[in-house]
């Protein structure tokens, strides 16, 4: 066997994160089309309708309920608040396609590929049909669907209990740097993803995927 067969049979398989890896979701995609000006949008952002807040929605709090309660505490941002969940898909300005293309090149090379994504139970089944790369995988862990999320290690647990993944044969790609290291500190190999191009670069490191001048001669 030579030293780079032996290099790519030691990773049995590759688990992805959506959001912010292969989805390009962020609020402001659907906030800036309703609130005019930037820093008022950021206030809002960071003082009502915070990530803090929608974590919530992650462990499986109805989105509708906690948007209600939410607007009762703060009537005069009511409309907004709403929003969050009426126009949730709005949030998503499509697919990361550079990160869709490593995804299919895995699959065509054999490798078996997972997801782990903290979402709304609200969301999932909108985006499983709207992107049909997100029915690509092997097998798919929901945070809502479980009532834990991201960092917390018993999410990781679970993905590699239930699919039978050996954590030193595993691949974290993730953009959160809590969610890397709770897979690091489980024995994953964790790439944090900041681009397609980077993560190309991380994966073809680990002679998973080529670079595109490459891709014949691999």
């Amino acid at each position: 066997m030579t030293a780079r067969a032996r290099q790519t049979c030691e990773t049995d398989a590759v688990v992805f994160d959506l959001g912010g890896v292969l989805l390009d979701w962020n609020p402001r995609h659907l906030y800036r089309a309703l609130i005019d000006d930037e820093a008022e949008m950021e206030r809002f952002l960071g003082e009502v309708c915070t990530l803090e807040w929608h974590a919530a929605h992650d462990r499986g709090v109805p989105v509708a309920e906690s948007c209600a309660a939410l607007a009762a505490a703060h009537p005069q941002y009511a409309e907004l608040i709403n929003a969050w969940g009426e126009r949730s898909e709005e949030m998503i300005a499509g697919p990361i396609e550079g990160t869709v293309e490593i995804l299919e090149e895995l699959l065509q090379k054999g490798v078996r590929c997972y997801a782990l994504t903290n979402m709304e139970r609200e969301t999932y089944p909108l985006r499983l049909r709207r992107f049909p790369f997100m029915r690509w995988f092997a097998g798919t862990v929901v945070s809502s669907h479980e009532g834990i999320a991201k960092p917390d290690p018993e999410i990781f647990r679970l993905l590699l209990g239930r699919f039978g993944l050996e954590p030193g044969r595993t691949i974290m790609i993730d953009d959160s740097p809590s969610n890397i290291e709770t897979a690091a500190s489980l024995g994953m190999k964790a790439v944090r993803f900041t681009s397609p191009v980077a993560l190309r670069a991380a994966l073809n490191g680990l002679r998973l995927v080529s670079y595109p001048s490459d891709r014949e001669t691999y």
